[in-house]
Order: structure tokens, then sequence, then C-alpha cells
């Protein structure tokens, strides 16, 4: 089998023919993969968010499907639906887009709540029930959810319920200017993506998320983990602080990293560097917030800042 930072770097290096210089962001989506979590991505539209899903799903060889959330869309849309078989004389289930391995929900705010909410036992879970019967989704499974930060018309916003299912909240941002160039030439001629052969294997990618949960977290950097969660409890514009949900991700998302990385251990760096994508989106602030020129982003810095790091002895 494949080592974990071999994996990664063959599937970064089939990705980048389809999306370039986005390398930082696909890591992110390999650590949320790894970590059995889920991806948010809030950024404008043009910018790949559909091409990066589709891309890791083919560069994994396994089953990628999509869903457009509009505000008609019902809980049966999105989990499945039982009909009546006239030739068979009985009920039969037909499957909904959420039984593949990657699911990308396009604009999932525009969907309302009732139909966000079908997905709460999905993420969490893994699972789908319909009319009392429960059917498990495969592994590996990953949702892939995006969302437009500017056009809030005709939207209804995640709940936080909804947000904190969410290991990662990205960004993918637009390119730089040669980045910009590059992918006009790329694609000045042909379309890569239906081009991407898969590089590693269901059960490879299975058998590392299993090892994630062999890497070691020392003591002190689970109670380094604590302290960064708590602190964000104890600021007086944050409405909402960090849940224990919160703690388990930013744990096994560091534990991912690490392992994709290439090592057996966690590291401070690691913790830090999956800190703010997976807490960003679940700080709820206070009115007053906003008035005084705070955001998230700011706050999450100050956390890390002001959070004492653990030193190993003898450094």
């Amino acid at each position: 089998m494949l080592k974990a930072a071999e994996a990664a770097e063959k599937i970064i290096d089939n990705i980048s023919r389809v999306i370039i210089g986005k390398k930082g962001v696909v890591e992110l989506m390999l650590v949320a993969l790894l970590a059995r979590g889920h991806i948010l991505f809030d950024d404008v539209p043009g910018v790949g968010k559909t091409r990066l899903a589709n891309s890791l799903a083919r560069s994994l060889g396994i089953d990628f499907d999509r869903i457009q959330f509009t505000p008609d869309l019902q809980p049966a849309d999105v989990t499945g639906i039982y009909y009546y078989n006239q030739r068979d004389n009985d009920f039969k289930f037909r499957p909904g887009p959420v039984h593949t391995n990657i699911l990308l929900a396009d604009e999932i705010n525009r969907a309302v709540p009732r139909t966000q909410a079908s997905l709460l036992e999905v993420m969490e879970e893994r699972q789908v029930t319909v009319e009392g019967q429960t059917f498990k989704l495969e592994e590996p499974f990953l949702v892939v959810a995006t969302q437009n930060p500017v056009e809030l018309e005709g939207t209804f916003p995640l709940p936080e319920a909804q947000l904190d299912r969410f290991l990662f909240k990205l960004r993918v941002g637009y390119p730089g200017e040669k980045e910009e160039t590059s992918i006009l030439q790329h694609y000045r001629s042909r379309d890569p993506l239906p081009e991407l052969e898969p590089v590693i294997s269901r059960e490879e990618i299975i058998a590392l998320q299993e090892k994630v949960l062999q890497v070691e977290l020392a003591e002190d950097l689970l109670g380094y983990i604590t302290r960064l969660v708590r602190k964000t409890r104890e600021i007086k514009l944050v409405k909402l602080g960090l849940s224990p949900r919160a703690s388990l991700a930013i744990m096994r998302a560091a534990m991912a990293r690490a392992l994709l990385q290439g090592r057996d251990y966690v590291i401070p760096d690691d913790i830090q560097e999956v800190f703010s994508p997976a807490a960003e989106h679940r700080l709820l602030l206070d009115d007053n917030a906003r008035l005084r020129g705070e955001s998230r982003e700011k706050i999450i810095r100050e956390v890390l800042q002001e959070v004492e790091v653990p030193v190993e002895e003898g450094v």
C-alpha cells in the first residue's frame, strides 16, 4: 500500500492537471477525507469548486454525484424515496444522490431548512433513514457543499447545527496573474478533466483513514487543543464558542495532516494549520462584534497568538 505522503503527492499532482495553483486547498481536502469529515466552500462562483470535487473523485476512482440545491428541492430528492412498482406489486427504494462517495451539494443555502436538515444524519452518522428503514452509506464518503457569500437573495443561512457538521470551511480564492494565464493556456485546446485517471484505489483510501486513528497525539497536545477551544468561549464578543464536537474535529484533522506529512505523531504545527478552517465557521459573534470591526478570522488569529504552544522538553 502507498504511504500517506506518497499517496497525497500523487493525488495532488493528478488534480493539478485540472486545478492550477491550489495545492494548499487540495491538501486540506485530503485531510478532511482521511479524517472522515466534510467540507463547506464559501466562495464566489467560477473559481473551480465543482471541478475540485470532481477531480478528487476521479483521482480516487470513486463515485461522484451532484445536487443543485434550490428552494423547491425536497428531502426525498436528496435521500431517496420508496415508490410503488406496479410490475412487482411491491414498494421499492430508489436511492437519492447521497448514495455515492463524494457528494457535491451545490449552493446548499438555497434550499429550505427542512431540506438542509436532510443532510444532518447523512453527514454525522453516514447513513440514510427513509420510512423507518436505515441504509448505510459506502465508504469513503465526503460531502463537499458550496455557498455564495455575496449573493444572499433567495438564500437560507445554514443553522449552527448544520455548520457544525462540516470539518472545514475553505475558500479557493481567485488565482494570481501567472496562474490565471496558465489556466488559459491549459484549457485553450482541451478540457483535461475527462482525461483524469485514478491514481489510488478505494481500498487504499479506506486503509489510510484507518491509519489516521493510529497517529500518536501526546497528552500536552490534547491539552493544547482543549485550551484553544475553551479560549473561544471566553471572548466577550463571541456569542457561541467552539463545541466539544469541534475539539474532536480539530484532533482528527491534526492527526490526518500529520499522516499526510509522513509522520505517525502530531506536532503543534498540525493543530495550528487545521485550527482556522475547522474553527472559523463554528464561531457565532454577537451583534456588537461587527460594529467594533471584529471578524471570525481576526478572533481565530488572536486565539492562536494568545494560547501558549507546548514546547518539547529539552528543546
